[in-house]
């Protein structure tokens, strides 16, 4: 797609900014009286520095005749003047401060819980990178323009209106001609506004490239040491690096032209000023202090202007990560049900489910069912669809068709949604453990679970020995996906999550891949002895196990069909 063609596309959804600028108020409902707090105080600082400049004048023109004694008392204004602009300033940058970082974080719990919410299938869809720099540039970006950029805009109003009625006041010429810059600016403002956020948008794009590259070189850096990829993933990164950099310095260029364009007016209204203040002062008409009066204020009025179209690039920025933020709060939420069935001898019943993550299908009319108290293996060659079936009875998807129920020993049932979780224990396939200590990791499975449960749960899950030995025992601290212990160590830590919950429903997905088959056993005996048995899918390759299991389920031709 051309330039010309992206261009079009932008300025076609040129609307879409009153929706992303409606968005960015609604979150300011919280922050209203800080916000108030805030532009009262740069309000009181533009009065005062207007202020500064009539006392000035007075200065001069009471120096100019010789009168002393009313000299000092205006000095002493003078100060005081000063010294109230000069705190004001202080106590506005503490209160931006205080509102940036609240409402920043305001946003992004909000978005981080929209994403926690979300549909699985649907947020798989965006790399950990991108939703990283949503949830943290975009973020930033939309709480400096809430906190920042529109108080500053609003000041800076006050601030053209207040100065412009003060110097025509003195002389209504030179005011009128001081605001000869606005049209540049704002004709500079619309025509760059346009392309300043498609620039804007392609630079957030190429850092979500940026740290996309970074997290996953980081999480999978095992991999490049072994196939040799260091040169490799430093020349990717450099790569990724220049777009950025290609992207930065086109917007930060159209930033400048504009910049420069207003800074030429500017000069030229100040020059003016200037002329037009000596030629008064050679016809005897102002006195040397309204001389003063002219360049200051003729500064003011038109700084407000040049500042307004150079904060254009940043309202821009706002609303452009307003939409990157707006697209992941529209993602759909996941439905509950706001149902819940007796937590005991659970089954589900899997009827004529058809499923598939493109156009080709997984799943097509395939049943079966899980029976209360059972424990069934699951088997078949990798990507036949073990681990979409576990997706599907935990309701991570809702694409599918057909129906997933389940059901308890009392008649009582609920279909496959986030509520049914509550009565679920899931242990992943690979490495899913946290930083933190193997006690907060065990902790996640039931969050008010005592020393004691947690002790029972690594015991049955055959991790209660080694982790014993360690000096601190369940408060040994291990790192990012279990750094500091072994695979097999660290898939029975994550066993013990799911055992310590004690749920009626338990779902395997390969959590004994990395088990030597003697303590792969251990842990099936163990559930096994549990009183009252649990439902148990455990999807596995090993044959070993299938002697623990009442039936074996084997997924051929899209279909679930029981074992002879």
């Amino acid at each position: 797609m051309g330039k010309i063609e992206k261009l079009k596309r932008y300025w076609s959804r040129r609307n879409d900014a009153k929706e992303y600028f409606k968005w960015c108020l609604s979150y300011t409902k919280p922050y209203i009286p800080q916000l108030l707090l805030l532009m009262f105080f740069d309000l009181g600082a533009t009065l005062l520095s207007v202020g500064m400049a009539i006392i000035g004048k007075e200065m001069i023109d009471r120096a100019a005749v010789g009168n002393l004694s009313d000299l000092w008392k205006i000095i002493a204004i003078y100060v005081v003047v000063i010294l109230g602009a000069q705190l004001l300033g202080i106590i506005s940058t503490l209160v931006s401060t205080v509102v940036y970082e609240k409402f920043g974080f305001g946003i992004r719990k909000k978005v981080y819980r929209r994403i926690l919410d979300t549909c699985w299938i649907d947020v798989s869809k965006y790399h950990t990178g991108d939703l990283m720099t949503r949830l943290t540039s975009d973020v930033s970006a939309v709480s400096d323009g809430i906190a920042n950029t529109i108080p500053t805009i609003i000041r800076l109003v006050v601030e053209l209106l207040v100065t412009f009625f003060t110097l025509a006041y003195y002389d209504l010429r030179l005011a009128l001609f001081a605001l000869l810059v606005a049209p540049i600016a704002m004709f500079a403002s619309v025509i760059l506004g346009r392309k300043l956020k498609y620039l804007t948008v392609k630079v957030q794009e190429t850092e979500s490239k940026y740290r996309s590259f970074m997290q996953e070189s980081l999480a999978n850096i095992l991999i490049e040491k072994s196939f040799c990829l260091e040169d490799y993933s430093e020349e990717r990164l450099t790569q990724l690096r220049d777009e950025r950099i290609y992207w930065v310095f086109k917007r930060n260029r159209t930033n400048m032209y504009a910049s420069a364009a207003m800074g030429l007016s500017f000069q030229l209204g100040y020059i003016v000023a200037f002329a037009w203040g000596a030629i008064c002062i050679a016809n005897k008409t102002i006195t040397y202090g309204t001389m003063t009066v002219f360049l200051q204020l003729v500064n003011r009025i038109q700084s407000p202007i040049v500042s307004l179209a150079q904060l254009v690039p940043r309202l821009i920025s706002m609303l452009a990560s307003a939409g990157r933020i707006i697209e992941l709060q529209n993602l759909p939420k996941e439905k509950y049900e706001g149902k819940a069935i007796e937590p005991e001898k659970i089954g589900v019943k899997v009827e004529t489910v058809s499923f598939g993550y493109t156009d080709e299908l997984v799943f097509d009319q395939a049943s079966i069912d899980f029976k209360p108290g059972e424990f069934t293996a699951i088997v078949g060659k990798s990507g036949i669809g073990k681990t979409t079936l576990v997706r599907l009875i935990m309701a991570f998807t809702n694409k599918m068709k057909g129906n997933i129920e389940f059901y308890n020993a009392k008649g009582e049932t609920i279909p496959a949604c986030p509520d049914a979780r509550n009565f679920i224990a899931y242990v992943p396939q690979g490495n899913t453990l946290f930083s933190g200590s193997i006690k907060d990791n065990v902790l996640m499975g039931k969050k008010d679970a005592t020393d004691e449960e947690v002790v029972t749960a690594l015991k049955s899950a055959a991790a209660y020995d080694f982790v014993n030995e360690f000096p601190d025992g369940i408060d040994t601290v291990i790192g990012e996906k279990g750094v500091g212990i072994s695979e097999g160590q660290a898939q029975r830590i994550a066993i013990a999550r799911a055992l310590v919950r004690k749920a009626p429903f338990l779902i395997l997905d390969e959590a004994t891949s990395s088990l030597d088959e003697s303590t792969e056993l251990s842990v099936l005996e163990g559930i096994r002895r549990w009183n009252p048995s649990p439902t148990c899918l455990l999807i596995t390759h090993r044959r070993s196990v299938l002697q623990y299991c009442d039936r074996e389920i084997k997924i051929e031709n899209k279909k679930m069909v029981v074992a002879q």
